[in-house]
């Protein structure tokens, strides 16, 4: 097997990211996902051609989404050649995609691939409860119609006919991971106004990237949307101090609103990775390449932070590399909450926490703030939650051609206590 090569990002494309239950809530996982195939196939001219694979996931999916990445490659205007793959890892799953695709490519098994995700919250599956299920399926077992309708009759009570929705509560737990994040922010001490203020400028970052013609090839216009529906230019900190918690409601020191939190989303994301002998024979210029990922994760049923996993997996990547955190001219940390991120920043300065947890001898420090999300994140972009990491891995690859060269760190937590991080260099 050949050594490790490089992984070059020649680029991104999503669709506007949409505040569930409107552009997109008839839409589903499968539609995003073929309108964004299909535009980063427009854009770099791939219509019919073979690629080693396309690898696609969702987190909230109906039971016929079990093969997405193949069906959506299939309409995407590819070959029907090109193999397709689903994944998922929770909020991280785009990511996780990418890193999917790097790696063959990296191991020279594959020469291109594409690298994404999907997520509906308006479209979701509602199933029936479990002694519902069992009864239809015993109708469905039975040999004669009197048999049939005895299985779905006999014992009948109108309780069975109660739904099931999906939730995002954590079966270990049964608390949101807002619930959790909640509870990281009086561990860590995160203030109300620094949530806000890291919100209103996630949001004056995003509309500004938006004037300059910074999305203009990163956003494909879908069901009359140009630009994501969440992003509010004009908020303020006057404006998101008049709204409750949406969390901790009753104790008086709930911190995390609606404004400091990403909204429930639809959207789609994906990006195109190839060797560089790939990328030369096509007549494309690599933005930046993937050097390098880790996944961690954290014991949060017993105590530790459901969203604190990055903080692990940076500093063992960081390691690994022969890097400090301050080696890095930006920093793409996924905004899930603004109290997650602001956690995340005060730990790697803990001296306590980088001890007694990570098992370092001194603190990572502190990051230059204006070097985060100089594009804005999740709080203003929306979080579907297995697009979020193509988005960002298109956005940050994109920012360094721009600059002309440099280092960016992706950090993303993901539910079930667990985090996925990289290194994008150019």
């Amino acid at each position: 097997m050949p050594g490790p090569r490089p992984v070059a990002i020649l680029g991104g494309v999503r669709i506007p990211f949409c505040r569930q239950n409107t552009a997109y809530a008839d839409v589903g996982n499968l539609g995003m996902s073929v309108r964004t195939l299909g535009a980063l196939v427009e854009r770099f001219g791939l219509h019919g051609q073979q690629l080693g694979e396309v690898a696609m996931g969702a987190v909230i999916k109906h039971s016929s989404d079990w093969n997405l990445g193949r069906e959506a490659a299939l309409s995407s205007g590819l070959s029907p050649l090109t193999p397709g793959i689903t994944l998922q890892r929770a909020c991280g799953t785009s990511l996780d995609t990418i890193i999917h695709i790097g790696n063959k490519i990296a191991l020279g098994q594959i020469e291109s691939g594409i690298g994404g995700g999907s997520d509906t919250t308006s479209e979701v599956p509602i199933v029936y409860g479990k002694k519902l299920r069992a009864r239809l399926l015993a109708a469905n077992r039975a040999k004669t119609t009197q048999d049939k309708l005895k299985a779905l009759v006999s014992g009948f009570k109108l309780s069975e006919l109660k739904p099931e929705f999906p939730g995002v509560a954590e079966p270990r737990t049964g608390k949101s991971m807002g619930d959790h994040c909640e509870d990281m922010a009086k561990e860590w001490n995160i203030s109300r106004d620094s949530q806000d203020e890291l919100a209103v400028a996630s949001h004056k970052k995003l509309a500004a990237a938006y004037e300059r013609g910074f999305f203009d090839d990163l956003v494909a216009p879908f069901r009359g949307q140009e630009r994501d529906n969440i992003l509010r230019p004009d908020t303020s900190l006057e404006k998101l101090a008049t709204l409750k918690p949406a969390f901790d409601k009753t104790s008086g020191r709930g911190t995390l609103t609606a404004a400091n939190s990403t909204p429930l989303t639809d959207g789609a994301a994906a990006v195109l990775l190839a060797s560089d002998e790939w990328a030369r024979a096509h007549g494309h210029e690599p933005l930046a390449y993937l050097r390098d990922a880790q996944v961690a994760a954290v014991d949060f049923v017993h105590g530790e932070g459901l969203l604190m996993a990055p903080t692990v997996a940076v500093p063992e990547m960081l390691k690994r590399n022969g890097l400090t955190l301050q080696d890095f001219d930006i920093y793409e940390i996924h905004e899930a909450f603004a109290a997650q991120v602001l956690c995340t920043l005060r730990a790697w300065e803990s001296e306590d926490y980088c001890r007694n947890r990570l098992g370092l001898d001194a603190p990572l420090g502190k990051i230059d703030p204006a070097k985060m999300n100089p594009n804005g994140s999740s709080l203003a972009t929306g979080h579907p939650f297995a697009a979020t990491g193509a988005r960002i891995v298109a956005t940050v690859a994109k920012e360094l051609k721009q600059r002309g060269g440099g280092r960016a760190l992706v950090s993303i937590c993901t539910a079930g206590g667990m985090g996925v991080v990289a290194i994008i260099e150019r």
